[in-house]
């Protein structure tokens, strides 16, 4: 038996399955011995009993058969907790399990229980009253990102080899960054939600947190397609995995824009710095024509997160605003925020000409030039503890800097994806490649060139 989980990619394991060099219960024993040692917190919730059984009777011929999950606390398992990290629902259990977890499940996974999450998804950093704070792996008493931090620490710190997410504002690719792994953020709809999900401002995709491109490729083969509960899912495309490294002569010769500040963002110098030389050098490998654009992205913080608040008044139900002090910080503040200012009509048309006036900018950005090359988060990560960074190289900031880079993705429904980029003082850079919508396999293919000519590390120092 081995002692340690694997310290590879998922498809590596499957590999060593079926050739007999592991089998899923003993890998799934050394997970759990690897959780039960952790200081990472990246776990709230755990099913051993479930898991044990699952992995006993898994089939290495499926495409994840055998491999531990990790399941971000904000997705649904029938019969685990359903508390959206939030002490005011930490009694609420789930009745149904959704639609992308089912055909996770379906394809061999062993769902091994419930990774840490910021309250509602709504904060960059994963640290909660109910739960409290998940560490970055790379460096402990730093942030592992948020709002997909436990499966982030969870696959960086080699306790799992894949987990769950999900991305309304950069909750999957803000992680990655901070962690050294791959983040897709799907065109929106590309792998179904539901089912009894609320629409809302439709703007969240989900996905998973992996090591490799082609884990996150084999991932949109099982999970991609059109469902009946989802009626914005796009219909099933075929070949992620197969196809990889098939689209190279259709990405030579696009225009890449390599934009610092995108959208009005504040990015450190050297993680300006480590993102644009990467940039540079993918550009010089898929034989990209770089240009230069000048079109400004409107800000719309503002309008995201009022958008979003309508979700959470929903899950809390009529806790609010009694519950206010058993929220987290930041999400009190949002709520009483979105209190204050109400969502009257004259709001809605507001919050919508915002929407509209980012569509534009969107849609005339993608005119100029084929594909963006960015940072995904404005430095490395700060502190697990918080508060969020208030003031960054004498400016202002807000909770939306982060956010800056990540969030017009969501609210346009274009691809996005987050690879590794180098480092800074010893903590992970990560590179955010925006491309048109369902140019999905274009990213992974980039990525794929950059896994290859500039490997990663799986796993950060120690881990595992």
């Amino acid at each position: 038996m081995s002692e340690t989980p694997w310290q590879g990619d998922a498809c590596g394991l499957v590999e060593a399955f079926r050739s007999g060099e592991r089998s899923p219960t003993e890998e799934l024993e050394a997970t759990l011995a690897a959780i039960d040692a952790s200081d990472l917190n990246a776990f709230s919730f755990l099913d051993p009993d479930r898991a044990l059984t699952v992995a006993a009777a898994a089939d290495p011929g499926a495409p994840f058969g055998g491999v531990p999950l990790g399941i971000k606390e904000l997705d649904q398992v029938e019969g685990w907790p359903d508390t959206e990290a939030c002490v005011a629902l930490a009694d609420q259990v789930a009745g149904h399990t959704t639609t992308h977890v089912e055909r996770l499940l379906g394809a061999g996974a062993v769902p091994v229980g419930l990774t840490t999450a910021s309250e509602f998804g709504g904060v960059n950093l994963t640290r909660t009253v109910l739960n409290g704070a998940t560490h970055n792996p790379w460096r402990h008493g730093r942030t592992p990102g948020g709002s997909s931090g436990g499966s982030a620490a969870a696959v960086a710190g080699g306790l799992v080899t894949l987990a769950t997410g999900g991305d309304g504002g950069g909750s999957i690719r803000i992680p990655a960054g901070f962690t050294g792994l791959v983040g897709l953020k799907t065109t929106y709809g590309r792998i179904p939600r539901g089912p009894f999900f609320q629409v809302g401002a439709l703007t969240v995709t989900v996905g998973g947190l992996t090591r490799s491109v082609r884990d996150t490729a084999r991932w949109l083969d099982v999970a991609s397609g059109a469902d009946v509960h989802d009626p914005h899912s796009l219909p099933r495309v075929e070949g992620w995995e197969a196809g990889l490294g098939s689209h190279l002569d259709d990405l030579r010769g696009l225009r890449v824009a390599i934009i610092d500040d995108f959208a009005g963002a504040v990015v450190g110098p050297a993680t300006a710095e480590v993102v644009r030389d990467a940039a540079v050098a993918l550009a010089g490998d898929l034989g990209l024509r770089v240009v230069d654009v000048d079109v400004a992205i409107p800000s719309v913080g503002t309008a995201w997160s009022l958008a979003n608040m309508a979700g959470t008044f929903a899950a809390l139900g009529g806790a609010w605003p009694d519950c206010a002090a058993d929220l987290t910080p930041e999400m009190r503040f949002a709520c009483e925020w979105a209190s204050q200012r109400g969502m009257d009509f004259e709001t809605v048309v507001r919050l919508e000409s915002r929407r509209t006036a980012l569509f534009q900018a969107m849609a005339e950005l993608f005119t100029r030039t084929d594909l963006v090359l960015t940072s995904t988060n404005p430095d490395v990560a700060f502190d697990a503890e918080g508060p969020l960074p208030s003031v960054f190289g004498g400016i202002e900031d807000t909770m939306g800097n982060n956010g800056k880079l990540t969030i017009p993705s969501n609210l346009y429904g274009n691809p996005a994806i987050s690879i590794p980029a180098g480092m800074v003082d010893g903590l992970p850079v990560g590179m955010q490649l925006l491309g048109r919508h369902h140019s999905d396999a274009l990213l992974l293919d980039a990525a794929w060139v950059v896994e290859r000519e500039r490997p990663w590390p799986l796993l950060a120092p120690g881990a595992g």
